[in-house]
């Protein structure tokens, strides 16, 4: 009989014997190959902590006791064992989460999937649970040794070591990893760190007490009693050195337990159960295998598996491989071939090295490729030096954590016009990983950065000349930002104008002043193009003609944008970003500025928090598809919605319901 299907709360954790546990394990392990395989996800972290889960689960109380996740893509087997246990529709509109989720679970508690948090939030919890009178509750932070190249997670242990009565006990999940090795001081820090002995006994509450007495009475003491006390604590210092070398933790004073099998479940419990017992802060070092008891990953150098698609689950080959690029791959290629043109090109990123299109340019360019581990802050000021020391540094991350270096990019980058390209991959609506993985933030964020622009190519054509077009400013920062998975189907412009704005349809035959003149124009941002054409041809199906226009570079505001403006009687501009401050927003602010009065339409994302679903499934449940755009735009025309399109001469505003489309193409 199947174990797992009897697990539906911690609590039923603690019936089983050392023997079931072990079968446990194992039963998880083939329930994630098996269903993961089917639904895409985070794999490889799951399967190297499914006894570190359970041995968390079995020692401390959840709810009661808050367990954290850092990160959280590797809550799949603390789902699990908190009662859920359909997969089969994991990471898909309307099933579970790939990252834990209030809705789902009280057991759930950030459901941010963004790094080096988890210890922030440790520290927060339990001083609410200290001034609430609870002290005797638990938080228990896991994070990887990847999350602890972030800095912020150092800003949190700096507070949480300050306080030796609060109830934390962070859990080091170190497999070496974040997608690729981890990088770093930090890294190299733990790898030298070694389980002793001493362990069990330092985390006792009596070897405190005395060692608290005995010190205070030492150094009370006379002068020759401190030269004692400084004589015995160096002798403690060294012995501890020699068998448990620790001054990474020790240093902020914390309590250090460590390292400990992460595989083996009894050496597991025996640790944080000492921990526990210890009843102040301490640090629980668990060396785990990513992938762990499964062959593929394993095997798999790059990321182990860190996230995979629909694959087979005897292979761990992809299922089916598209034939499309993605817009990754182009950005690759064409920055490892700028490289070798320019001496002065360097790239950095934050642990991600391969899923941001990095690796061909540090297999030929080793010297010139920095990963500075999840440290975004780091990077975009780091890269601000380079600047000032001559190179043109190209930072390469995912959108969504580009918001993390926000000031940095303002103040370090932009204030001091740092020649820095930035290229954000997965921007826009990005899908299955839910929330905070949306890259639909950075357009709203960055307008307000002065002298900064931004790049949004529709097609691999435009990223690869954008993309040298950034790199060649040096007198302020640049932006190139790109969608997720297969990079659209070549779009090529009817005119280019003078300014370097593609026109890329018209109703209207070319005025002989070089302008065109329609009802709607259609402003195309970026991944939008297919769109906005599509939108373009069913406003004719209804009389209306259009123009639709792909500003190239959406900031600043091309001068051509503005003078088409005035030549139309509606504007309706098409983004995959918040409609907030974004795009749209800025090219009205341009056209009042100078003195047209056009109306505009900003289609967009509205400011929400997006729940997980296929890219096409959540852009639909936010009406950014043609059929609806074209509906409004109709509307808009008519007068019969707002913003209402300029009325034609002698036109008196129509009133009633839109007509229904004549063609549904």
């Amino acid at each position: 009989m199947s174990i797992l299907p009897t697990i539906r709360s911690p609590q039923d954790l603690s019936k089983l014997s050392v023997e079931q546990l072990e079968r446990l394990a194992e039963e998880i392990r083939q329930f994630l190959i098996t269903h993961v395989s089917a639904t895409g996800g985070h794999l490889g972290p799951n399967l190297g902590v499914v006894e570190l889960s359970l041995a968390i689960h079995r020692i401390f109380d959840s709810p009661r006791d808050s367990i954290i996740f850092d990160t959280g893509h590797q809550s799949y087997v603390h789902k699990l064992v908190t009662g859920r246990q359909d997969f089969s529709t994991l990471r898909q509109q309307g099933g579970l989460a790939g990252y834990p989720d209030r809705s789902e679970s009280i057991h759930d508690i950030v459901e941010s999937s963004h790094a080096s948090s988890s210890l922030a939030w440790a520290d927060g919890i339990s001083r609410a649970r200290a001034l609430a009178g609870e002290g005797d509750r638990y938080v228990v932070p896991i994070i990887g040794d990847g999350a602890l190249t972030g800095g912020m997670a150092w800003e949190a242990l700096n507070n949480i070591a300050a306080d030796k009565n609060r109830r934390v006990v962070i859990v080091v999940n170190d497999n070496g990893r974040s997608y690729a090795p981890t990088v770093g001081g930090i890294a190299n820090q733990l790898s030298n760190l070694r389980r002793g002995f001493l362990d069990k006994l330092r985390t006792h509450p009596i070897y405190e007490s005395v060692m608290d007495g005995t010190k205070h009475k030492l150094v009370s003491g006379g002068p020759m009693s401190q030269m004692v006390y400084r004589s015995l604590h160096a002798a403690k210092k060294g012995a501890k050195d020699f068998w448990a070398p620790q001054g990474l933790f020790e240093d902020l004073g914390m309590k250090y337990i460590g390292p400990v099998d992460g595989h083996d479940q009894s050496a597991l419990e025996e640790a944080l159960s000492d921990a526990r017992k210890y009843e102040g802060p301490v640090i629980v070092h668990a060396l785990t295998e990513k992938g762990r008891g499964y062959a593929p990953a394993r095997a798999n150098e790059a990321d182990q598996f860190h996230a995979v698609g629909v694959i087979d689950p005897e292979t761990g080959d992809p299922v089916s491989r598209g034939a499309a690029r993605s817009w990754t791959s182009v950005f690759e290629e064409e920055i490892a071939a700028i490289a070798d043109e320019r001496s002065d090109i360097v790239a950095l990123t934050g642990a991600m090295l391969t899923p941001v299109g990095l690796r061909t340019l540090a297999a030929k360019h080793p010297d010139r490729v920095i990963d500075v581990g999840i440290a975004e802050q780091h990077a975009v000021t780091s890269a601000a030096g380079l600047a000032y020391g001559g190179l043109h540094p190209v930072v390469a991350l995912y959108a969504t954590f580009l918001n993390r270096a926000f000031d940095q990019i303002l103040m370090d980058v932009a204030l001091h016009k740092a020649g820095v390209t930035f290229v954000l991959d997965r921007a826009g609506v990005t899908g299955p990983d839910g929330p905070s993985h949306h890259g639909m933030w950075d357009l709203s964020l960055l307008q307000i950065v002065p002298g900064l622009r931004i790049a949004a190519p529709r097609d691999s054509t435009r990223l690869r000349e954008e993309l040298r077009e950034a790199v060649a400013v040096e007198e302020g920062p640049t932006v190139v930002r790109f969608s997720k998975g297969s990079v659209n189907d070549e779009l090529d412009a009817v005119e280019r104008l003078r300014d370097s704005v593609d026109v890329l349809y018209t109703s209207s035959e070319h005025d002989p002043d070089g302008s065109y003149t329609n009802d709607v124009m259609i402003v195309s941002v970026g991944a939008m193009g297919e769109l906005s054409l599509d939108v373009a041809r069913r406003l004719e199906d209804q009389g209306i003609t259009a123009t639709v226009i792909d500003p190239r570079w959406v900031l600043p505001v091309p001068e051509s944008v503005v003078a088409l403006a005035a030549r139309h009687r509606i504007v309706v501009c098409i983004e995959d970003g918040v409609k907030a401050g974004g795009v749209g927003s800025r090219i009205r602010q341009v056209m009042r500025e100078a003195g047209v009065d056009t109306a505009l339409n900003e289609v967009g994302l509205p400011v929400e928090f997006l729940e997980h679903g296929s890219r096409k499934q959540v852009m639909e449940r936010v009406g950014l598809t043609s059929a609806q755009i074209a509906h409004d735009t109709v509307a808009q025309v008519l007068g019969t919605k707002v913003p209402f399109a300029r009325r034609l001469p002698g036109e008196d505003l129509p009133t009633g319901e839109v007509p229904a489309f004549r063609s549904q193409r």
